[in-house]
């Protein structure tokens, strides 16, 4: 009787110290040949650090990794490349000006016309594997699912027979989620082994064999994805349950506006509109939802709003218009959760501290004339760090030191200070583990049930599904909708951000879209 083959990989008892922090502590994972392992874990768990490892970006402190049984040492990507590990990276790192072929040739070696030469390689893998992918396609005409299936042939062009996957459906729709998941069951069946990193468990239940969770930089549980469910791979993350039903009820009770907005139109950076005749309300205590592929205006949208873009049209708060500027609008009761936490959301030199103060600086308790009172400061800041439980060492640690979540609960305790009647949320949970993303979105229906609107602006449809009262969504600059929440589905949502019309989605009758409930 033959003895069982050994694993594709194999890692054993892997860990990796950095000054102050065990990332990864003792962790063994096992990876088979023709099989997909999902790899979970809240923010900060070790995740990153151990691909880093197996990417040859980091080398391990203790442990060993083996391939198809024997030990390999992997000291740089270029080594991980030639052992057979491929890397399809959460943002794809592609040339926008170049084509398909042209950006797969870089780095082949070849002296003269290597796009050529890689033609026919890229053809024949996108038809063996589903891909779809045009060799002559320029890659700023590409979509994010396009430009992720490059990734997958890049990585196969390379030899790939391990392929790591991180978080590759955070900007994808539905359907073309769906689509990267025909391709990597066409892999697996291939008998090349997948690892895929994603916070959507529902899409972990779909695609993957089996689960290998990490929390605290340790090995806490594996298990078959057969039989189990999000909230038991949840739990199995954060420690506790996590409530996965709808946390909107049937929506506002009635109409009373809060915020209207009138054709608005508005430029974009490169000269094109990026706006054209946009109109809604948002009702008091209401979360409009708004979905859309990025680069459809949501960006331009929420900046108009928010008073950093110019833009023609109207905008009225409680029958008030809004005056210009940033700084006016948030006096008059507007805040803004901005897509870019690090850049945008906080200044990454200054304290915790001297962010959660940058709204009210100027203002008493915190100033007296010209004088800042610095222990008023650091007064509102502990009030703060403490009702948002942001874990950092101190208040005067500089943010940048804050891991993503962190970050983001700063933002919060610093926007959603002095009661807002509108926030503008924009990826709010983006990159967050399952309790973060809880905590954040606990806080802004806290502040609904005390009569603030919410535009919540996001690429997760589960997201807007669970919170929305109703969803609107970008296309070219233009709105759609909004619909009642009860009255669009993941599905007809994912079609609307690909362009097609309402009233031709199956089952659509007037008023409704994709004929079903969420």
């Amino acid at each position: 009787m033959s003895a069982a083959p050994p694993p594709a990989l194999h890692l054993r008892g892997i860990t990796k110290r950095f000054p102050g922090v065990v990332a990864n502590d003792s962790v063994d994972v096992i990876l088979h040949a023709g099989e997909v392992l999902a790899l979970l874990g809240e923010n900060g768990a070790g995740k990153s650090t151990l691909i880093s490892i197996l990417y040859g970006l980091y080398q391990p402190d203790e442990g060993t990794v083996e391939l198809a049984g024997k030990p390999v040492r992997i000291g740089s990507p270029a080594q991980a490349r030639a052992l057979g590990i491929g890397l399809v990276p959460q943002h794809p790192l592609l040339v926008a000006r170049h084509t398909v072929a042209e950006n797969l040739a870089l780095g082949s070696g070849a002296a003269l016309f290597p796009a050529r030469g890689v033609a026919a390689r890229i053809r024949e893998l996108s038809g063996r594997y589903g891909l779809e992918v045009d060799p002559a396609a320029r890659v700023s005409e590409l979509s994010p699912g396009e430009k992720q299936r490059v990734e997958i042939v890049r990585a196969l062009l390379g030899g790939a027979r391990v392929l790591i996957l991180d978080e590759p459906t955070s900007v994808l729709t539905p359907q073309e989620a769906q689509g990267l998941f025909r391709v990597m069951r066409e892999l697996r069946q291939d008998g090349r082994s997948l690892i895929f990193i994603s916070h959507k468990l529902d899409e972990v239940l779909d695609i993957a064999d089996r689960v290998t969770v990490l929390r605290r930089g340790k090995v806490v549980g594996g298990v078959p994805t057969a039989g189990a469910t999000r909230e038991s791979l949840a739990e199995l993350m954060v420690g506790r349950s996590v409530d996965f039903t709808r946390k909107r009820g049937t929506g506002t009770t009635g109409r009373d506006t809060l915020l209207a907005v009138r054709d608005l139109a508005a430029t974009g950076s490169r000269g094109l509109p990026a706006l054209r005749g946009v109109s809604f309300d948002v009702a008091r205590g209401e979360v409009l939802g708004v979905a859309g592929i990025a680069g459809n205006g949501q960006s331009e949208l929420v900046e108009v709003l928010a008073g950093l873009h110019p833009a023609t049209g109207t905008v009225s708060l409680d029958g008030v218009p809004l005056p210009a500027g940033a700084q006016a609008r948030f006096r008059a009761g507007v805040a803004h959760i901005p897509e870019d936490r690090i850049h945008s959301g906080t200044v990454p030199s200054m304290t915790v501290a001297e962010n959660v103060a940058l709204r009210q600086y100027d203002q008493p308790p915190l100033a007296r004339g010209l004088a800042r009172d610095l222990g008023q400061v650091d007064d509102l800041a502990r009030r703060e760090v403490a009702a948002y439980d942001v874990a950092t060492p101190g208040i005067h640690t500089p943010s940048r030191l804050l891991s993503g979540g962190n970050i983001q609960k700063l933002i919060l305790a610093r926007e959603l200070a002095g009661s807002p009647k509108l926030i503008l949320a924009v990826h709010p949970t983006y990159g967050l583990d399952i309790g973060a993303t809880d905590q954040v979105h606990r806080v802004l229906l806290e502040r609904t049930q005390g009569g603030a609107g919410v535009l919540l602006v996001s690429e997760d449809l589960d997201e807007l599904l669970s919170l929305s009262d109703r969803v609107g969504v970008m296309v070219g600059g233009s709105l759609l909708g909004p619909f009642p929440v009860h009255e669009v589905t993941r599905e007809s949502l994912g079609l609307l951000m690909g362009g097609a019309h309402p009233h031709s989605l199956p089952g659509a009758e007037p008023g409704v879209v994709g004929g079903g409930a969420a």
